[in-house]
């Protein structure tokens, strides 16, 4: 049977916030599995530090990060956000090549409980199961696959080698910016042009399965923009 011990860390001071490491039979690995709860009130510093902690587990062999994030405003799909805390969350993600498997809203139309994960298989068999008692926010239940699954990739990212950029420039160029933007506030006319910009990609970007392998990185994920991403990080923490 699988053993659980907790996750021994300077990370106590965070109340709301549970880690432990699941024993792996011989040869299997450790996971380790946090939850948490994010104030959707909560201040950057508390935000900074927590994004630390997302840092140094993301280094683990295997991480399951589940719990209520508080961020309704992000789309998961474009990868977009309008509050600045939650484009500071989604860069944490990003940064840390983790992977949000929850699709579906999990809270009056939005997806607020999320699960992140550094390794693709590790978890499956995603469902929402209704809410519990008297709370507004649906049950998710999904199981943690100790064995690593070798099948198709189910992920899909960009492939910018097929891209079609003459007629990506093209399709731009024919929207009146001008019109379409004409009294418009920074928040709509960023919304207008992000819906001209994803049309045009859907028609000129054509979109691959990501190897399984390597999975914590995406696949345009080179040395050279590894390091820069290293580098941004650093003097972000100065």
């Amino acid at each position: 049977m699988t053993s659980w011990s907790a996750w021994s860390s300077a990370w106590g001071w965070m109340r709301s916030q549970l880690w432990v490491r699941i024993k792996g039979r011989t040869g299997a690995g450790d996971i380790i599995a946090g939850v948490c709860y994010r104030p959707p009130d909560q201040g950057d510093r508390a935000d900074e530090a927590f994004y630390r902690q997302i840092g140094a587990a993301s280094h683990s062999q295997a991480l399951v990060l589940m719990g209520d994030f508080n961020h309704p405003d992000i789309c998961w799909r474009d990868n977009a956000a309008e509050r600045k805390q939650s484009r500071k969350f989604l860069e944490c993600v990003n940064d840390n090549f983790l992977l949000q498997v929850i699709e579906e809203p999990t809270r009056r139309g939005a997806v607020l409980d999320l699960i992140l994960t550094n390794k693709e298989g590790l978890v499956g068999d995603v469902k929402l199961k209704g809410s519990l008692g008297c709370s507004d926010h649906e049950m998710v239940e999904f199981r943690t696959l100790r064995a690593a699954r070798r099948a198709c990739s189910k992920l899909t990212t960009l492939d910018f080698s097929r891209a079609d950029f003459g007629l990506f420039r093209d399709l731009l160029s024919r929207i009146p910016w001008d019109k379409a933007l004409e009294g418009r506030g920074a928040q709509e006319s960023w919304l207008i042009f992000k819906g001209h910009l994803l049309q045009a990609q859907q028609r000129c970007i054509p979109t691959k399965r990501k190897s399984s392998k390597n999975t914590k990185r995406p696949p345009w994920m080179n040395e050279e923009l590894l390091g820069k991403v290293k580098q941004k990080t650093e003097a972000y923490r100065r």
